[in-house]
C-alpha cells in the first residue's frame, strides 16, 4: 500500500457530492457569476444527469466527452460519470476540428456535451450525440433541459478504486495525443497527501473557497475541481484565467485557494497596479509550469499579504502535484532551492535515472522517475506508449533533473523534445507533421525559444523547397493545429545540421 491510500476519506470518487449534500446540503459548491449551486442541488442535478445518461444506453466504462470552458455542467457531468461507472473524456476546447476527431475516435466518445461555442467544431469533427450546454439548437438539446427531464437516479454504480475515472489527453511525441487513464484510486490518493505533509497550507476543509481558472480539460483545472468536492468546499469557476477576472472573484469571493502559472500571477500584479484590490483573503498560491522569478515573488508577497506560496510540479500522468516547494523554502531574498520544484509528497518516490536504467548519485543529471499512488494506469489503447512511460512501477517523466542532498528536485533540461508555453506541453513533432503537409516545404525543425511571457515560445526552422513566407506558413499551420501550437516565428535555412544516424540537431 502506498503511503496516501490509508489516509483516504473516500474509496471512490462517486462518493463525494451524496456525503456533503447530507452533511452540508445548504453549503455553496459551486459559485458561476451570479449562479450559486448548494451540494444538495448539485447532487440532484448530478443523479438527474446520471438518469439521462443511462437512458442514452451509457454505460460503465463507456466515454462521454466534456468539450468546453471551465462550466458548472462540467462537474455534474464529472460527478454524473462517477455515478454510473462512465468515464469523463475533457477535451482541449481549443483544438482544431482534425485533431478532436482524432480524439472521438481514439476514445470512442459514446455522448458529447459540448459549450454552443463550439458545436459547429463538434459537428466537423463528426461527434456523435451531441448535447449542447448552454443553448439548444436543432435536434441538439440543452443539457438542463435534457437532464431536468429525468427523476433522479439514487443506483451508484460498485466501482472499484482501479476503475477509471477521468480520461485526459496529453500531447504525443509522434504527433497524436495521448488519453492518460486517471483511476478512482490514484485521483483520490493524490488529493490524500497534502494531509500527510501535516503542513498547515495542505489542509483544505469546507471553509474553503477556491478558484478554479485554470482549464479543466487540464488536470491543473480538474484537479483542483476534485479538491474543492473532496473537501466540501466552495469552488468559483471562471471559464478562462484572465486576468480583470481573477482579481475581482479574489476580492468579492473571499478566495482563500487558488492556482495559476507563474506569467498569470506576473499578469495580475500589472494589473493591480492600475487597478488596486484588495486580495488579503488568500491563504494559500499554489503556482507551477516554472520557477516563480525572484522578482516576481517580491511583488506577489505585498499584494498576497496574507499568502504562501507553494510551487507544484507533477504531470497529467500523476494526477497532478507529486513534488512540492513549501512556503518556508520562499525567500524573497532568494535561495537556491527556489530554482528548483521541491521535495517529494510523503510516500511518493524521486528516482534520477541514468541512460542505461541506474539510478544516480545527487547532483548528477538524469531522466526524473516518479512513483507515487497517483500514477495513471496507462495509455488508452497504446500499450507501446505506456510501456516506455511506466517501467516496474516507476513513471518516466522525459524531463531531466538532478536531485540534491536533501533531496529537492531540480529540473534541468527535457530529456523529451516538449515545448513547455505556459500551462501548455507542445510537442515538435505534433508541428512539424502539419508544416511537412504544405508543398513549399521540404524539411523542418521545431524547437522552443525563451519567451519573457510565457518561458518558451514556438520557433520553425524551415528548409524551402518552393516559394512561401512565414505569415503564409503560419496561417496554414493555424487551420490545422491549436492556436498555442502554432509557430510565433519562423526561420529559413538551407539545411538543417543532423548527426550521422540523420537525426537533427536541435541544441
Amino acid at each position: 500500500m502506498h503511503a496516501g491510500e490509508n489516509a483516504m476519506k473516500f474509496t471512490t470518487l462517486g462518493e463525494l457530492t451524496a456525503h456533503h449534500a447530507a452533511a452540508t446540503p445548504a453549503k455553496p459548491a459551486i459559485v458561476f457569476g451570479a449562479t450559486v449551486i448548494d451540494y444538495q442541488t448539485l447532487h440532484e442535478r448530478s443523479r438527474r444527469a446520471a438518469a439521462a445518461l443511462r437512458a442514452a444506453g451509457i454505460g460503465a466504462g463507456d466515454r462521454v466527452g466534456w468539450l468546453g470552458l471551465n462550466h458548472p455542467d462540467f462537474v455534474v457531468a464529472l460527478d454524473a460519470c462517477f455515478r454510473i461507472g462512465a468515464v469523463l473524456v475533457a477535451i482541449n476546447a481549443r483544438l482544431v476540428a482534425r485533431e478532436i476527431a482524432f480524439i472521438l475516435a481514439d476514445a470512442d466518445i459514446r455522448l458529447l456535451v459540448s459549450e454552443a461555442a463550439f458545436a459547429d467544431v463538434a459537428t466537423a469533427a463528426d461527434a456523435r450525440n451531441l448535447v449542447l450546454v448552454d443553448a439548444p439548437h436543432g435536434d441538439r438539446p440543452a443539457f438542463g433541459d435534457w437532464i431536468a427531464g429525468h427523476a433522479p437516479d439514487p443506483a451508484l454504480h460498485p466501482a472499484d478504486p482501479e476503475d477509471i475515472a477521468l480520461q485526459l489527453y496529453t500531447s504525443g511525441t509522434t504527433g497524436f495525443p495521448k488519453g492518460a487513464l486517471l483511476s478512482h484510486r490514484a485521483l483520490l490518493g493524490v488529493i490524500a497527501k497534502g494531509p500527510l505533509t501535516g503542513e498547515a497550507w495542505a489542509l483544505w476543509d469546507d471553509a474553503d473557497v477556491c478558484l478554479v481558472a485554470m482549464p479543466v480539460f487540464h488536470i491543473a483545472g480538474a484537479g483542483w475541481v476534485l479538491h474543492a468536492l473532496e473537501a466540501g468546499a466552495t469552488m468559483v469557476l471562471l471559464p478562462r484565467p484572465e486576468v480583470p477576472a481573477i482579481v475581482a472573484a479574489i476580492e468579492r469571493q473571499g478566495i482563500t485557494r487558488l492556482f495559476l502559472v507563474p506569467a498569470v500571477i506576473a499578469a495580475v500584479l500589472d494589473h493591480l497596479e492600475l487597478h488596486p484590490a484588495d486580495l488579503g483573503s488568500v491563504t494559500e498560491l499554489l503556482y507551477g509550469a516554472s520557477p516563480i522569478p525572484l522578482d516576481v515573488l517580491r511583488r506577489a508577497l505585498v499584494a498576497f499579504p496574507n499568502a504562501g506560496f507553494i510551487q507544484c510540479y507533477g504531470a497529467t500522468e500523476t494526477c497532478g502535484t507529486v513534488v512540492y516547494l513549501p512556503p518556508y523554502d520562499h525567500d524573497p531574498a532568494g535561495n537556491p532551492r527556489m530554482l528548483g520544484c521541491g521535495k517529494p509528497f510523503p510516500g511518493n518516490e524521486i528516482r534520477i535515472v541514468g541512460e542505461n536504467g541506474e539510478t544516480l548519485p545527487a547532483g548528477r543529471i538524469g531522466e526524473v522517475a516518479l512513483k507515487t499512488v497517483s500514477v495513471m494506469t496507462g495509455y488508452h489503447g497504446n500499450p507501446e506508449a505506456t510501456a516506455k512511460a511506466l517501467v516496474d512501477g516507476w513513471y518516466l517523466t522525459g524531463d531531466a533533473g538532478y536531485l540534491d542532498d536533501d533531496g529537492y528536485l531540480t529540473l534541468f533540461d527535457r530529456v523529451k523534445d516538449m515545448i513547455c508555453s505556459g500551462a501548455e506541453n507542445i510537442y515538435p513533432a505534433e508541428v512539424e507533421n502539419v508544416l511537412h503537409d504544405h508543398p513549399a516545404v521540404a524539411d523542418c525543425a521545431v524547437i522552443g525559444v525563451p519567451d519573457p511571457k510565457w518561458g518558451e515560445a514556438v520557433k520553425a526552422i524551415i528548409v524551402r523547397k518552393g516559394e512561401v513566407t512565414p505569415d503564409e506558413l503560419i496561417a496554414f499551420a493555424r487551420g490545422r493545429i491549436a492556436g498555442y501550437k502554432v509557430p510565433k516565428s519562423i526561420d529559413f535555412i538551407d539545411v538543417l545540421p543532423r548527426n550521422p544516424s540523420g537525426k537533427i540537431l536541435k541544441k
